[in-house]
């Protein structure tokens, strides 16, 4: 692989283009004066934004109300319902109840004058999304005055315009601008947190191990050796194992081996190419070879693996929403 090449290797890019994360705008509400809306727990990762004004929220579960400010963003991975509210000692009324009506995405309380939001959420493909869902805290809060910020700052006022200006490819801008948003926001996120839980993204963000990940991305079909990719992160063979446990969760080959699963899954899923096919792809010598491999690490064999996709029929993952709250 060439040193051009290596560059663009991108593992965060790799597990979100597996899993399929998709960030969608569902919709959003204006308001003014006293309002409070309590909005049903959903098994999506869902995000908001802070367009206009200030609002408290509260999250189930948690005794605490959270203020956010303009240009806050939230990003809530686990099933809870929540409220937000101008002040916690407004009485909430029902999302479902405001946005009932067919295709009805946006509402407006009061006059509208004094708070925007900004609501959608994150598809993930069925099989492959709780790669990215489980590994994410329960609940992000990017404030608008953090350094971390800045990147998403005009991307949030640029989907606002988006939205609201109906030009010509309006749609497709605003999808675009929806997901780099989901994007800027994982990475603040990986800027700012000291304490992510050992794992793929934690690892993907690890300056110290990113060479031999690009490496083992980019060519997962060589027999990849612990040398090799230490020499490629400059560290000794112990040290660079130690550290990619500690980053990683597991030791380097042992994430190789995952990795290649994951794509194997994903190509065992989507296509209908030969076992032996697939395992020259991922570097087995033998389609016994790489079956025993995939069941060894999936629990399951390539051929049950393929069969259930088939059983399962079309994936409901990317359908769309009709309202904010979904």
């Amino acid at each position: 692989m060439s040193k051009s090449t290596e560059m663009t290797i991108d593992p965060l890019s790799d597990f979100l283009t597996l899993v399929k994360a998709n960030a969608v705008v569902t919709g959003g509400f204006s308001a003014g004066g006293p309002w409070a809306i309590h909005f049903p727990a959903r098994d999506k990762i869902k995000f908001f934004a802070v367009v206009k004004g200030e609002c408290w929220g509260r999250f189930e579960g948690e005794e605490e109300w959270v203020k956010f400010e303009t240009g806050d963003v939230g990003l809530l991975a686990v099933q809870r319902s929540f409220v937000l509210a101008s002040k916690p000692d407004v009485v909430a009324v029902d999302a479902v109840t405001l946005f009932s009506g067919s295709g009805r995405v946006t509402a407006t309380i009061g006059d509208g004058s004094e708070f925007e939001h900004l609501g959608g959420h994150v598809l993930l493909d069925q099989a492959q999304g709780s790669l990215l869902a489980t590994v994410l805290p329960p609940w992000i809060h990017i404030r608008a005055n953090a350094p971390e910020a800045a990147a998403f700052r005009s991307l949030l006022a640029q989907l606002v315009e988006e939205r609201a200006g109906h030009q010509p490819g309006s749609q497709l801008a605003s999808a675009q601008l929806t997901q780099l948003l989901f994007v800027q926001i994982l990475r603040a996120h990986l800027r700012s947190s000291s304490l992510l839980p050992a794992g793929w993204l934690r690892a993907s963000a690890d300056p110290r191990i990113s060479p031999a990940l690009r490496l083992m991305h980019g060519n997962p079909e060589r027999s990849w050796g612990l040398d090799p990719l230490a020499k490629a992160c400059g560290m000794s063979r112990t040290t660079f194992a130690a550290h990619f446990r500690m980053v990683a969760g597991v030791p380097p080959l042992t994430y190789l081996t995952e990795w290649r699963m994951r794509l194997a899954g994903q190509t065992l899923r989507e296509t209908g190419a030969p076992l032996a096919a697939i395992a020259q792809s991922l570097g087995y010598s033998s389609e016994s070879a790489f079956s025993n491999a995939f069941k060894r690490v999936t629990g399951k064999s390539p051929k049950s693996c393929r069969a259930e996709k088939r059983l399962a029929g079309p994936s409901l993952a990317h359908a769309p929403s009709s309202d904010v709250f979904d």
